[in-house]
């Protein structure tokens, strides 16, 4: 990544990788990725730009991780591409959007979405379109315009326990807000019932867990990255077409030109040392020996590979990744509809107070495939999702009542009939817990031939979601570099700390964490 600003916010962090020549020597060493997300592409590309050979394994049929899509049919007989799901691209996201840049250097690929609308069940909407970008004008600007989050309800508000909010730094969050809940670290500082949907929604709903369970720290570091410690805003982008067609083929053809054995559908069962320099990955039948190895998997897969691989880097190491844990089950609803939904309905609204519905996508406002779908049959295609829902449910039943809130909060789909529809059930998302920071694994291992990569990892770094992923790729390849003298990708990330000395200075007085208090 070059040396320019990669965004609107000049207090953006640039992060040198070590020193070093700027490719390995021909016939270099040869490396392992295991997963094919986000990270594992990541790490795939820092190190075959680099000239070493990669053979990167994915258990499923396409790369992309919890971004693939797969083609199905409709009953219509159309041919659709379906997905897990909607993803917003962030202007935060610099690591990411390198990736991108490789095959689209003007991310023509991505269109802005003008705002994102969050609604509650009471008639409350909040919006940010025309909240200002920079810090602290954007909080200011949001109170003024905020129906469920006014100067009385600021007022009110426990300032000694928010001011953590006003410098935000990576370990000092974890170290001090840990072992707090989201819910507790909101209750603590009287954040205002009415605007309590938009952390939970916007923030803590987007790891997939309920805020009882959450880490404060990722919490708090979720309002740095996207509100108060960046000048990049909160709108975000989307992909024109679905994620293959977008994102995945035209990286896929880059990788092969570089080199990069593609071995899909191949699942990696065990990896083992071998002396003191390389490393064997048994996939099936095949044993690869190479000399290093990007473990990029989600949550269960890397307990599932550590788990069946006793000689790997040591005890105390694969039981940190066996105490990892998933966040509960979600659901991703997409419906072709029979009629259009309102013309003025947004491309994503966030909900709350409407039981399981998170948010509702009309992806035909912003997807070219399903806008030709509704172009051509007068209808529309709409997806919902249902976050951390209750084991416990009856999954056609929480379907159900998903796609009867969307009548309640689009009454006119209730006269549309669904042409067809799919429901993806999941389960594999990480877990933050209060309290779990320190025993994630980082991207170092111990073992200078093993490294991790993936949203689930401690990175040092402001960052999270897929923007941890693409991060901790390009931070596990250059830890692989290091080793061979070559210098690794430039990283940038949103700054580090409080954007003024003043606000540094006042969050200097409430750095106990509100259990302490």
């Amino acid at each position: 990544m070059s040396g320019a600003y990669p965004g609107r916010d000049r207090r953006a962090r640039r992060v040198d990788p070590r020193g070093g020549r700027p490719r390995v020597e021909e016939n270099g060493p040869r490396v392992a990725v295991v997963g094919g997300g986000i990270a594992g592409l990541s790490a795939a590309t820092a190190l075959a730009e680099r000239g070493v050979r990669v053979v990167l394994f994915e258990r499923d049929g396409q790369l992309g991780g919890r971004l693939a899509g797969w083609r199905t049919r409709l009953a219509d007989g159309t041919e659709a591409t379906m997905s897990r799901g909607f993803h917003a691209f962030f202007r935060q996201y610099y690591n990411l959007r390198a990736l991108l840049r490789r095959t689209d250097p003007g991310l023509h690929g991505l269109t802005g979405l003008a705002d994102y609308p969050l609604r509650h069940r009471d008639g409350g909407q909040d919006s940010f379109a025309r909240v200002p970008r920079t810090p602290p004008l954007s909080a200011l600007g949001f109170v003024a315009q905020s129906p469920s989050f006014g100067w009385r309800d600021l007022g009110r508000m426990n300032p000694r326990a928010a001011l953590p909010l006003l410098d935000v730094g990576v370990p000092e969050v974890y170290e001090a807000l840990d072992g707090v809940s989201a819910s507790e670290f909101l209750a603590s500082i009287r954040f205002p019932e009415a605007a309590h949907h938009l952390a939970f929604e916007v923030f803590s709903r987007s790891f997939f867990a309920d805020p009882a369970t959450l880490s404060a720290a990722e919490l708090v570091l979720m309002f740095h990255i996207y509100f108060l410690g960046s000048s990049e805003g909160l709108l975000f982008d989307v992909p024109r077409e679905p994620f293959p067609q977008a994102l995945w083929d035209p990286l896929a053809r880059h990788l092969d030109g570089l080199g990069v054995e593609l071995r899909t559908g191949t699942p990696v069962d065990e990896v083992r040392p071998v002396g003191e320099v390389e490393v064997e990955v048994v996939a099936g039948t095949a044993v690869e020996r190479v000399d290093g190895v990007v473990l990029a998997l989600d949550t269960g897969g890397l307990r599932a590979v550590v788990g069946a691989s006793p000689r790997l880097v040591g005890p105390a190491w694969r039981a940190s990744v066996a105490g990892l844990r998933t966040a509960p089950p979600f659901l991703v609803s997409r419906l072709w509809l029979s009629r259009p939904v309102a013309g003025g309905r947004h491309g994503f609204l966030g909900t709350s107070g409407f039981g399981d519905l998170d948010n509702v996508s009309v992806l035909d406002r912003w997807e070219g495939e399903a806008h030709r779908w509704a172009l051509r049959t007068g209808g529309s295609v709409v997806e919902l999702h249902a976050y951390a829902v209750d084991a416990a449910e009856r999954r056609r039943d929480v379907e159900e009542r998903l796609v009867g809130r969307l009548r309640e909060v689009y009454p006119e789909t209730a006269d549309s009939g669904i042409v067809d529809v799919r429901h993806e059930w999941r389960e594999d998302c990480p877990l933050f817990t209060v309290g779990g920071h320190r025993e994630r694994p980082g991207v170092r291992t111990g073992d200078a031939r093993v490294v991790v990569a993936g949203d689930l990892v401690r990175t040092g770094l402001p960052v999270a979601l897929m923007e941890r992923a693409a991060t901790s790729g390009f931070l596990a390849a250059n830890a692989l570099l290091e080793r061979w003298g070559v210098r690794g990708e430039t990283l940038w990330t949103v700054p580090d700390r409080g954007r003024s000395a003043a606000g540094r200075l006042l969050a200097g007085l409430g750095q106990r964490s509100p259990r302490a208090r």
